[in-house]
């Protein structure tokens, strides 16, 4: 019977990115949103302090929107039919985006 080898030492961890260098929402909305996510080409940030939902459906084209004070808490994605359509749920009820303010594109 012959003796355990010692085990090999640990490999250091590679550094943890930062939220910022992933960072696809306009710089003024800030490096962490409450949240975000994402499906396919479509995604969104949720900024709750600054009431503003930043959407980007694949385009290239980032729209942000005023929440108008409403506390977004889940998202729900359509991709039935001709078109893609993002709702949100929030203060108990659904949020459509044509019930927001755009306020850039």
């Amino acid at each position: 019977m012959e003796p355990m080898k010692p085990m090999e030492g640990m490999k250091p961890m590679e550094p943890m990115k930062s939220i910022g260098a992933d960072r696809w929402w306009p710089e003024s909305l800030g490096d962490h949103p409450n949240s975000a996510g994402g499906q396919n080409e479509m995604r969104y940030a949720y900024f709750a302090g600054k009431n503003r939902l930043a959407i980007d459906t694949g385009n290239g084209a980032i729209t942000v929107y005023d929440t108008a004070g409403h506390r977004v808490s889940g998202v729900q994605q359509d991709q039935s039919g001709n078109g893609r359509k993002l709702a949100f749920t929030g203060d108990g009820k659904t949020i459509s985006l044509d019930d927001l303010k755009k306020v850039s594109d």
